[in-house]
């Protein structure tokens, strides 16, 4: 059975084995695939693995092998789900993998907009600490978390994550979710959040709904102390709306993760703008969840080669 991996890298840059996937099958693994190539290399396979990579409808046409395609990540909007059922190509993907470490970083994002260490690292190497008159100094103001609120859009699996942390720091938790369920959120409607919260962390799938979401009219419902999260999906926000807020100071800072284009155009009102943090869609990415993807991921292709296929999304 041959079993093609386009876009490998991500997931595997070298610190992680294959051999669970090389006991199902011969597998061929490529670090990244052009859209060019795909069909050329998934010729005569009959299982496929993608992250990024799409597969389309004339992919599928043109690999009549196929009998299954997983998804290496959440996410499977890369995969035209319906021209796959059409041809009887089970597809699957990676429900929960990488919550905790997701969590992590949002407030690994939110502390350095609080605290600023990676600022006054570089200017204690720079010298200013050796040259300071006190015995201590701050390039800029601080922020104690305790006390403050933290708005959760999105209360799934990584925003209960993420107010569990926010409890551990003393913060009060307010959620909008149209569920409204759970460990003692207080409910809000999202412009009643916004008003409210010292920091606001977006967890909300992109849907056409949500698209959009944070733009000028929101932004400007937010207190201008506060800092928006965002490690979930980049279309959440509008770019240059957001751009704009931080740089006229209607709000006091962002951490993003997730960009609505990645990589970034060059352009990117947000690269640049007062106060933004911006990390290159790594919250997923510690070696503790990928190994967990790459476990579901062979446990996954293992469960549709017994016949009782698991995590389908087709």
């Amino acid at each position: 059975m041959k079993i093609v991996i386009l876009d490998g890298y991500c997931l595997n840059p070298g610190d992680l084995s294959w051999d669970g996937l090389r006991a199902l099958g011969s597998v061929t693994v490529h670090d990244r695939t052009a859209a060019a190539d795909t069909a050329t290399r998934l010729a005569g396979a009959e299982i496929v693995f993608t992250n990024k990579t799409a597969l389309t409808a004339e992919v599928f046409a043109a690999t009549p092998t196929l009998r299954y395609a997983g998804v290496l990540a959440t996410g499977y909007n890369i995969v035209d789900v319906a021209a796959a059922r059409a041809r009887g190509i089970t597809v699957t993907n990676i429900p929960t993998y990488g919550t905790a470490s997701v969590a992590q970083h949002a407030f690994a994002l939110l502390l350095e907009l609080t605290q600023h260490v990676g600022l006054h690292d570089q200017a204690v190497r720079g010298g200013e600490w050796s040259r300071s008159p006190d015995w201590c100094f701050s390039k800029t103001p601080l922020v104690e978390l305790s006390g403050k609120t933290l708005g959760i859009v999105g209360y799934g699996r990584i925003g209960r994550a993420t107010a569990a942390i926010g409890r551990a720091f003393g913060m009060r938790i307010v959620a909008a979710d149209a569920r409204q369920e759970g460990d003692g959120a207080e409910w809000r409607g999202i412009d009643e959040l916004l008003g409210e919260s010292d920091a606001v962390s977006l967890h909300c799938p992109l849907t056409p709904e949500t698209n959009g979401l944070m733009n000028a009219a929101r932004l400007r419902l937010m207190k201008p102390t506060a800092f928006l999260l965002n490690t979930s999906r980049g279309p959440l926000i509008v770019n240059q709306d957001l751009a704009d807020a931080l740089n006229a100071g209607v709000i006091a800072g962002a951490g993003l993760d997730v960009l609505d284009v990645e990589p970034p155009q060059h352009g990117n009102p947000l690269i640049g703008a007062k106060n933004c943090i911006v990390t290159p869609h790594m919250a997923w990415a510690t070696r503790e969840a990928r190994a967990r993807l790459m476990d579901i991921a062979v446990e996954n292709l293992r469960a549709f080669l017994s016949g009782v296929p698991v995590n389908t999304v087709s």
